[in-house]
């Protein structure tokens, strides 16, 4: 006799090919199989919370592996330099599209191949096997988005330097990036969205409705990538492919739902094993596995919250925007000039060991900023990444809360500076906030 628990246990759905579905179902495992193996951001969601000591080893891919064959490539074929920048955190550099033009040429031969020496019609343990591996890495990639703007890490709110550059300066990746993070509650919401994808996929019973809302939260992602040029238009167009492979067995049976107003039979997954006791404890498996991701990813966005972008992650001793009220330049007094090359306008004081100083033109540069004993202040300049040497020698005194002042050297000639500190309110941009009752709209 069967128990009530066993008559619950998913049964094996109809898995006969023919011979397109076929190709297209093993052209699938070898293309997408490749492509989450060698993509290291998602396996390594797979370490969880110790992901904290493996991040530093994460990349677009595994640069050691793939750099010989897409620097080869793409200079023969395409005559690009396909090798990965190490230090840039873009998925579409040119090394990337090469690597996935590789793929493709190496799952159709590899199809070709299998189709021919092997004459099965259906693969049914290899199915469930390699659904269950598309569950993962979905799951797992949709957790990690989706903790990173639950908690809002992801998308911060705008820096103080931010509040001050022009809107037209902006490149379409920042306005997307900082119209998001302007407000916490969307960006949660979005978050939240990709969270609950993410914890569906990693249930059986529950893994067809967590596919379905993880294609419609990876299609957002991918148009907004495309109409704002973010640089992960490959990653995005992959886990939305992800989430339409997991679909299309229940494609005829969701349409049948939806569109055609008709019966549908269970949407369950393939099974593991033909013991039932197994696919049991696969199951609590699977969930272990998702809960572990999980509390991993949670747990890594909190730690970046607070140490970068909450309420309580360090600032700098000088934090503030600060007006230049009085700029004095080898005893003599600059007035306030667009055109004058040395008068600063504002001097930003933001994350620790940096600042941003405001041309008279509305130019901002960024830079070090280190504060020596005795209320001396250093700032050095950046370019491309490196450190030069110190163009400002400067003791500070503040009197007040709100009023700094500057003397010391800049560009070895003595300068004296004060300032005042602007109310970061004061900008509409995180003054206004909600209304429900509004009699005109309210644009600035």
């Amino acid at each position: 006799m069967i128990s009530t628990l066993d008559a619950d246990l998913p049964t094996a759905p109809r898995v006969d090919r023919n011979p397109p579905t076929q190709f297209a179902f093993r052209f699938s495992v070898l293309y997408f199989g490749m492509f989450c193996l060698l993509n290291s951001y998602i396996p390594f969601a797979l370490f969880g919370i110790l992901s904290q000591w493996t991040r530093r080893y994460t990349g677009p891919w595994n640069m050691s592996l793939t750099d010989p064959v897409t620097g080869w490539v793409g200079r023969t074929v395409f005559g690009v330099d396909a090798v990965q920048h190490a230090d840039s955190g873009a998925g579409d550099q040119a090394a990337v599209w090469v690597l996935v033009f590789c793929l493709l040429i190496v799952a159709t031969v590899g199809t070709a191949v299998w189709t021919a020496f092997d004459r099965r019609t259906s693969h049914p343990r290899l199915s469930a096997w390699f659904t269950l591996f598309l569950r993962v890495c979905l799951g797992g990639q949709m957790l990690g988005f989706g903790f990173a703007k639950l908690i809002p890490t992801q998308m911060p709110g705008p820096t103080l330097a931010q509040l001050l550059q022009p809107y037209g300066e902006m490149s379409p990746a920042s306005v997307l990036w900082l119209q998001v993070g302007s407000s916490y509650p969307y960006e949660m919401t979005l978050g939240a969205v990709e969270v609950v994808a993410g914890l569906l996929l990693f249930v059986p019973r529950t893994a067809v409705l967590g596919a379905a809302v993880s294609l419609a939260s990876t299609a957002q992602i991918l148009v907004l990538n495309m109409t704002f040029d973010i640089p992960e238009k490959l990653l995005a167009a992959h886990l939305l492919l992800i989430s339409l492979v997991l679909l299309a067995p229940y494609l005829r049976r969701l349409v049948n739902v939806f569109v055609l107003d008709r019966a549908c039979e269970p949407l369950t997954q393939p099974p593991l094993f033909t013991d039932n006791r197994k696919n049991r404890i696969a199951l609590w498996i699977q969930v272990a596995l998702g809960l572990w991701i999980a509390v991993g990813s949670g747990y890594d966005r909190w730690v970046v919250w607070q140490e970068q972008y909450g309420a309580a992650s360090p600032k700098s001793e000088l934090y503030g925007i600060w007006e230049v009220r009085g700029f004095t330049l080898d005893g003599l007094s600059v007035p306030p000039l667009t055109t004058d090359e040395n008068r600063w306008q504002r001097l930003v004081f933001d994350d620790p060991g940096q600042a941003t100083y405001q041309r008279m033109n509305g130019e901002l540069v960024l830079v070090q900023a280190a504060f020596r004993p005795a209320g001396q202040l250093e700032l050095t300049t950046m370019a491309n990444g490196e450190v030069g040497r110190p163009f400002a020698t400067l003791t500070t005194e503040q009197p007040t809360p709100d009023r700094l002042s500057l003397h010391g050297t800049l560009n070895d000639r003595s300068v004296t500076i004060t300032l005042d500190r602007v109310d970061p309110s004061a900008f509409t941009l995180r003054s206004r906030g909600f209304h429900w009752v509004q009699d005109y709209p309210y644009f600035r």
